[in-house]
């Protein structure tokens, strides 16, 4: 028996967490970052807390990201996070042990799907089930995934970019790549490195990114002030960027992942093919708010893109689905025995 409001869906995200609740909807969403005390070892925040403190550490304090290109890289931090945001969307922690459905990347090893099971069941589930992050990005997305007829999906996080083509509720075909957010986020650092002698902080990467990245020729001539540590002298220096550059130093990221699309495309049975044509590719995660990104692989596939309308909080919808409707959901699903 499970409680009443007690099983949620948990999108485990290399940027940020969120958490949906039965019956509540989307309850939490904050960044995969954990603050750890060098000294001790201890936790001293977790999520939004931690995450200012990236950049800004202290010498006795480090903010680890225990999520690298979508798969767990510290188990135990890992282990940590999920406990803390369980036990902070429940009130009452004596039911605090829900059934958890979580969302993983389809291409990962069946150790890195082991320990993202693992990770959940020692955070204090009572059964743990599975959910391929591309099925999740298009239940979210509102995708009939379940039709005769091919729906496909392009989810772009942080650290993972997953494309899927979907049928008769399975993933006929897909590609994941590591090229993600984080990945363009450092294609500025580099670029700014080089050219600049100018060495930026992740936070401040993003935010360029954020402003005036785009994966298409900038209409305007955009310019930004940014702020770093000159690399010769040590001092801070302010340096202006055009928009042109930034989009320059992006494009190596961005044609690998119009790359992973035309691939799937190419291995598409040609029946599901002419659905995609019809129907379009849906975007969602948060590279979908890349401008321009849309556009430019409607000019190199010739299909219609949408983007979704929830771009940031698809998976996590998705997932959530399957927590509302479980029995009818159940076959999407990778299901943990009960110990």
């Amino acid at each position: 028996m499970s409680f009443v409001g007690c099983d949620m869906a948990v999108d485990l995200g290399t940027a940020n967490t969120r958490v949906y609740l039965r019956g509540q909807g989307i309850v939490l969403d904050e960044p995969s970052v954990v603050a750890i005390n060098t000294h001790n070892g201890a936790a001293t925040a977790i999520g939004s807390e931690a995450k200012k403190v990236i950049g800004r550490e202290p010498g006795n304090t480090v903010a680890v990201r225990p999520l690298r290109n979508g798969v767990i890289a510290d188990f135990e931090i890992t282990q940590r996070l999920i406990r803390y945001f369980t036990l902070k969307v429940h009130r009452r922690r004596w039911a605090a042990r829900p059934r958890i459905v979580v969302s993983v990347p389809s291409g990962i090893t069946g150790v890195e799907r082991r320990a993202v099971i693992e990770a959940c069941a020692q955070a204090g589930a009572r059964h743990v089930h599975v959910l391929d992050q591309p099925m999740a990005a298009a239940l979210g997305s509102g995708l009939p995934v379940h039709e005769a007829a091919g729906s496909m999906v392009v989810s772009i996080g942080g650290g993972i970019t997953e494309v899927a083509v979907i049928s008769l509720g399975e993933i006929v075909t897909a590609q994941s790549t590591r090229v993600a957010g984080d990945v363009l986020d450092d294609a500025i650092v580099q670029h700014v490195k080089k050219e600049y002698s100018l060495l930026l902080g992740e936070r401040t990467a993003e935010h360029i990114k954020i402003t005036i990245g785009s994966a298409c020729q900038p209409e305007l001539n955009e310019r930004i002030e940014i702020r770093g540590r000159d690399l010769v002298s040590g001092l801070p220096r302010e340096v202006v960027i055009p928009a042109t550059e930034i989009r320059t130093a992006m494009e190596g990221p961005v044609n690998a992942i119009v790359g992973a699309v035309k691939s799937t495309l190419g291995e598409c049975p040609p029946e599901l093919s002419g659905d995609i044509i019809a129907r379009g590719i849906v975007l969602t995660g948060g590279g979908a708010l890349l401008h321009g990104l849309d556009t430019r692989l409607r000019n190199e596939t010739g299909i219609p893109i949408h983007i979704a309308d929830r771009p940031l909080d698809s998976v996590a919808l998705g997932a959530g689905k399957c927590v509302e409707d479980f029995q009818a959901l159940q076959p999407v699903l990778r299901t943990r025995p009960r110990r």
